[in-house]
């Protein structure tokens, strides 16, 4: 089973900010997206509304994310909260044990029960390990792995690089040691 955090991460990954490719482009992608989680129903289909809920939530989190680089304050756009107080939960005691489901049933609750999982990600330690990557052209999310939480990449092979060259290629413009084109 995903754990919470490898669930937001999938979620936030639907959009590829650099290949401009939306996994959730339509109502019923959105409608396949959560079903095969298992956060709605078979009979469950997602409306342009829907659909407009979870682009919010989407971007929301990636903006959230965002902030766990630095540990800062969370500075995003209004449109996560939009989306959060949109799908209401409540706490329940399933079990035994308190977890908050959603009120709402269908699209909405599935995309509750995902809103559900930041408070599950805080609680299992994983939330501030969850990052989106620093290069501004591409914003993957992804779970930083790392003993000291300093990762800032999706991927030091290419985000990296990309990052590191272009730093070095300034400085050697800036020093006057760039060699000419």
């Amino acid at each position: 089973m995903t754990g919470p955090a490898e669930l937001l991460r999938d979620f936030v990954n639907t959009y590829d900010v650099e290949g401009d490719a939306d996994e959730l482009a339509s109502p019923a992608d959105l409608s396949v997206w959560l079903r095969e989680r298992g956060l709605t129903g078979d009979g469950d289909r997602a409306s342009d509304e829907d659909l407009a809920v979870a682009a919010h939530l989407r971007e929301g989190l990636r903006a959230a994310l965002r902030s766990n680089h630095d540990g800062g304050p969370y500075d995003g756009p209004e449109g996560l909260e939009a989306a959060l107080t949109g799908l209401p939960v409540r706490v329940t005691l399933s079990g035994g044990a308190p977890t908050l489901e959603p009120v709402a049933s269908g699209v909405a609750g599935g995309l509750a029960r995902l809103a559900a999982q930041i408070p599950a990600a805080h609680a299992d330690g994983t939330w501030s390990r969850l990052k989106v990557c620093a290069e501004s052209t591409c914003q993957w999310a992804f779970i930083d792995s790392s003993k000291n939480r300093s990762r800032s990449w999706c991927s030091m092979r290419v985000c990296g690089n990309r990052t590191k060259t272009r730093a070095y290629r300034a400085r050697r413009q800036a020093d006057g040691t760039a060699r000419p084109s």
